[in-house]
């Protein structure tokens, strides 16, 4: 078991560690939002790192067999999330830049995000991100774990995709707090719709890049 622990954190750190669109939008939410909920988002794209490591080891071949064909469409569906995220973003942060301006008082950022919320969001933007479920189909789905029997490769896959869960959800937590620390820097009304603008142009652009990448 201690081997399957081993390439779970092993995996978990691969699939966490490149930083690309979820990471991006991560760092971003955390750098406008308090901490917990940077926290809470984190937890949410650890949690479908987790998944899709138990499925990768538990199905093997047949789920590589199974997502493969739909990729494309997976793509797709990060670039339409990603894009609708990058919008909502902006557009929040330049009403509450207009609000400084005109002497209004401007919306506590907590509101606009929970923790709840927060979690959900980022499973379900995880999910779809195409960078994501290629890994898990690539190279997840080809590990070899010990086959002790059915009972022994189900406990054998808990256990890696327990390893992938806890090595994801400690670099997530390093991005958002990466990010909470960022805002408290840039805590004043230019620096906050510096950060928010900054973060929804990189979505922008990791969702041409997925569009381009769909065909």
């Amino acid at each position: 078991m201690s081997a399957a622990l081993l390439t779970g954190v092993v995996a978990g750190f691969a699939v966490a560690l490149p930083v690309g669109a979820v990471a991006t939008y991560l760092v971003g939410l955390a750098a406008r939002h308090p901490w917990r909920v940077g926290a809470a988002g984190a937890l949410g794209v650890a949690t479908v790192d987790g998944a899709y490591a138990l499925l990768a080891a538990l199905g093997g071949a047949a789920v590589a067999a199974t997502v493969a064909p739909v990729a494309g469409a997976l793509r797709v569906a990060a670039a339409v999330a990603l894009l609708g995220m990058a919008a909502i973003t902006a557009w929040r942060a330049w009403g509450a830049w207009r609000a400084h301006l005109e002497g209004r008082p401007v919306s506590d950022a907590a509101s606009a995000a929970s923790p709840a919320r927060t979690y959900a969001q980022l499973v379900a933007l995880t999910a779809v991100n195409p960078a994501t479920v290629l890994f898990f189909v690539i190279v997840v789905a080809g590990v070899r774990l010990p086959d002790d029997g059915p009972a022994g490769r189900a406990a054998a896959a808990l256990v890696f995709a327990l390893g992938t869960f806890g090595a994801s959800a400690s670099w997530q937590l390093v991005l958002a707090s990466t990010g909470t620390v960022l805002g408290r820097v840039l805590s004043g009304p230019r620096g906050r719709l510096g950060t928010a603008l900054a973060s929804a142009a990189l979505m922008t652009a990791l969702a041409w890049a997925a569009v381009l990448t769909a065909g």
